[in-house]
């Protein structure tokens, strides 16, 4: 069972990245994997990956309908060809080294919601962001920015259903190879069964205020959050 320290801290920030995932899509990794990774790297990717398994199914039971399934078969093929390359560099990378690669996934997811240039989706962009975010998923539980960058021009509901289908399974697929190469302690998956009730909490916390995140007003705000918690992970990774 996590102590009460792992279950307060890890907790909030679950409810918040829940909060953002559950009106934009994408959040519980970008927040909850840095807090996590500085704090408790012993339970990382796994406890994390739990939850982000979990969150993502009640989105599915409101908007499955709008979900873009001929999309998600391009970029579930490349999610299958990334994940052992996440399993490989949870293997060999120390936590001191996989908190550098969190920290900077973060920053990128961040800076990646400023391009101002559409990037298209076709079968060969959707392929390379699945093969991203296997890799970057499976090692590090944040994989949501490389394929919501390709669907950032679309309606909220498009969005946050097609990213729940990929987060359930593409979660499921990494949760089960990293089992199979023996990376996955059984108090990473307990942590993340801890996880879950915060982040059915922050999902509840998300609706009324849906339309509010949507808009950018309140997702600007935890981003640059986001940004910071990630900096001083690096930092003090590297320190």
């Amino acid at each position: 069972m996590p102590d009460l320290s792992f279950i307060a801290v890890a907790g909030f920030a679950a409810i918040i990245g829940a909060i953002v995932q559950g009106s934009v899509g994408l959040g519980l990794g970008l927040v909850a994997a840095p807090v996590v990774t500085l704090l408790f790297p012993s339970l990382m990717p796994g406890s994390v990956l739990v939850a982000a398994s979990v969150l993502p199914l009640f989105t599915l039971v409101r908007e499955v309908r709008f979900a873009d399934w001929r999309g998600l078969r391009w970029a579930f093929g490349g999610r299958l060809a990334g994940t052992p390359l996440g399993v490989w560099v949870v293997a060999v990378l120390p936590s001191r080294l996989l908190g550098i690669v969190v920290g900077g996934m973060v920053l990128a997811a961040v800076g990646i919601t400023a391009l101002p240039r559409l990037v298209p989706r076709s079968p060969r962009t959707l392929v390379a962001a699945g093969v991203f975010s296997g890799a970057t998923g499976t090692a590090t539980s944040i994989g949501g920015p490389p394929l919501a960058l390709l669907y950032q021009r679309e309606e909220g509901p498009r969005i946050r259903a097609t990213l729940a289908v990929f987060f359930t399974i593409g979660a499921l697929i990494s949760l089960l190879t990293l089992a199979a190469a023996d990376q996955l302690p059984v108090r990473q998956v307990t942590a993340g069964l801890a996880l879950t009730p915060f982040a059915a909490a922050g999902f509840l916390l998300s609706r009324p205020l849906r339309r509010v995140l949507d808009n950018g007003r309140m997702r600007a705000g935890v981003l640059l959050v986001t940004a910071a918690s990630a900096t001083v992970l690096i930092l003090r990774s590297l320190g």
